[in-house]
């Protein structure tokens, strides 16, 4: 088909018109997320022990035997706050099927995460992170999904407002 002939159907056909746009936007949408994640880690998570609210040690690793979602927030972000619910409902929607874990960091006192939770309706576990886990993990900006496959390695990650059938696809694609 010659190019004036495609341009000809563009023209004519509403459907091929939208086809084409959604096809362009889509392309667009996934060359920016992978800019984005160009530098985050891949393959064997990095050894990390983050604490609970109560203090307690948990180790990365602790977390492999099914999908995990780590949602990587900081106390002062509205975009993260915009996410919270998204992540609640992932949880719920995706049961025992993977873990849906989310990681504080980039905050002063464990009061701010306190408020953050109780603000939010956080009714998913949360892990407080120092300030070195967004070296470790090449952390630039919030909200950050990690998402890790069964035997606990990254396999993909994404930067920004992600939507809850967003999170739900990526952890039962790692899966």
């Amino acid at each position: 088909m010659t190019f004036t002939k495609l341009k000809e159907k563009y023209r004519a056909s509403r459907v091929f018109r939208w086809s084409v746009d959604l096809t362009v936007m889509l392309g667009i949408v996934l060359v920016i997320g992978a800019f984005q994640t160009r530098n985050h880690p891949r393959g064997a998570a990095p050894s990390y022990t983050f604490t609970t609210l109560e203090q307690a040690p948990v180790a990365l690793s602790s977390l492999a035997g099914k999908p995990t979602l780590l949602a990587v927030w900081a106390p002062w972000c509205g975009v993260c706050k915009a996410e919270s619910g998204n992540v609640s409902r992932a949880r719920a929607w995706l049961g025992e099927r993977a873990n849906v874990v989310s990681v504080a960091t980039a905050f002063n006192d464990v009061s701010e995460v306190r408020q953050y939770m109780a603000e939010q309706g956080v009714d998913y576990p949360v892990l407080l992170a120092e300030e070195d886990f967004q070296r470790v993990m090449h952390v630039e900006a919030f909200p950050t999904v990690f998402v890790l496959d069964s035997q606990g390695r990254i396999v993909s990650s994404v930067q920004g407002y992600t939507t809850t059938l967003g999170l739900v696809w990526r952890a039962l694609w790692a899966g």
